[in-house]
């Protein structure tokens, strides 16, 4: 296999930074937009990284369900073992990659659970199998190789039958709250186009990063 010579030279975009957003949420909103008209099925697919209370780092593959002024929100199981890291260290990052539009984003913050009430609004939204799921999977735990989901299931169909399947309590959102982001768009001759967003008492700063 002959890595070395996988190249690929960048050239599909260029970030302006004569015209650039005061707020790093405005501009990824922007980025995420063009992502969605070039790929709608795995846009929000992002990559979690933790540290674990022995100081290992872990990374995962999450999908962005939300974005708004005060971060990014993403749901799961507060059992799992990236629920466990957080408890033991918030300091979390997000790296969202669009091979498509040759673009990075890297965000580093806390993540905090967002409200019990939040979490059931978007609870109420999902799939009806989705909403099993989040019951049925005790997420990270170890199980059989042969394991059969189904009797299970059949029991939570018959606990749920003609009825609203209600959100477990230890399912539910994290909201990421930035203290930096980093936006990379690839451009030719590895001569990377990076602008880093850094938040210091409220106001969001912006610095170019060399390649």
């Amino acid at each position: 296999m002959d890595l070395k010579n996988l190249r690929l030279n960048y050239k599909k975009s260029a970030i302006d930074f004569k015209n650039l957003e005061d707020n790093p949420i405005s501009f990824f909103l922007k980025w995420f937009d063009d992502t969605l008209k070039v790929n709608k099925d795995e846009a929000n697919a992002c990559v979690l990284s933790t540290v674990s209370v022995e100081n290992k780092p872990s990374s995962r593959v999450v999908l962005l369900k939300s974005v708004n002024e005060k971060g990014f929100t993403f749901f799961t199981n507060y059992k799992s073992d990236k629920s466990l890291d957080i408890q033991n260290n918030p300091n979390v990052s997000l790296n969202f990659y669009w091979p498509e539009l040759e673009r990075q984003v890297r965000i580093t913050g806390i993540a905090e659970q967002i409200s019990p009430k939040d979490s059931d609004e978007y609870f109420k939204n999902r799939p009806r199998e989705s909403q099993m799921g989040a019951w049925l999977s005790h997420q990270s735990t170890s199980i059989g190789l042969y394991y059969n989901f189904m009797d299970t299931l059949n029991k939570l169909e018959s606990t749920f039958k003609g009825k609203d399947v209600e959100r477990p309590l230890h399912w539910g959102g994290y909201c990421i709250i930035p203290s930096k982001i980093e936006f990379w768009q690839g451009r030719p001759s590895r001569l990377h186009d990076r602008l880093l967003y850094e938040l210091d008492e409220n106001v969001w700063n912006k610095k170019r990063l060399a390649p």
